[in-house]
C-alpha cells in the first residue's frame, strides 16, 4: 500500500471516532432532557382538552378556582371568596383536580 492511502484511511477512521462522542452526549440529552420534556407537554395538552365546567383548576398565576364555562381558547373561573367571575387563558391552566377528588 503506498502511504497516501494508509494516510488516507486513518483520517477517515479519526473522523468516525471523533464524532462518536458527540453522537453519544445527543442521545443522552435526548433520553434525560428532550424525552420527558415532550411527554410533560403531551399531558398538560391531554388536561387542557379534558376541561369541563365544575373542575377545580389552579392557574400559573396561582389563582384556584372553579371552571363555570369553556370558551375555545379562555376558561371563565369563579374564584372565592367573593364569588368573582374570571377569564383566563386556558393555556393559563396549570393543574386540575376534579369534582370528584372533593366528594
Amino acid at each position: 500500500m503506498s502511504m497516501q492511502h494508509l494516510m488516507a484511511l486513518q483520517v477517515g477512521g479519526s473522523s468516525l471516532l471523533t464524532l462518536a462522542p458527540l453522537i453519544f452526549i445527543f442521545g443522552i440529552f435526548y433520553f434525560l432532557l428532550i424525552m420527558p420534556q415532550q411527554r410533560r407537554q403531551k399531558k398538560w395538552q391531554q388536561m387542557l382538552n379534558e376541561l369541563k365546567t365544575g373542575d377545580k383548576v389552579v392557574t400559573s398565576g396561582g389563582l384556584r378556582g372553579t371552571i363555570i364555562a369553556i370558551k375555545d381558547d379562555a376558561v371563565h373561573l369563579r374564584v372565592p371568596p367573593d364569588n368573582l367571575r374570571l377569564e383566563v387563558t386556558r393555556s393559563s391552566v396549570v393543574s386540575v383536580s376534579g369534582d370528584e377528588a372533593t366528594k
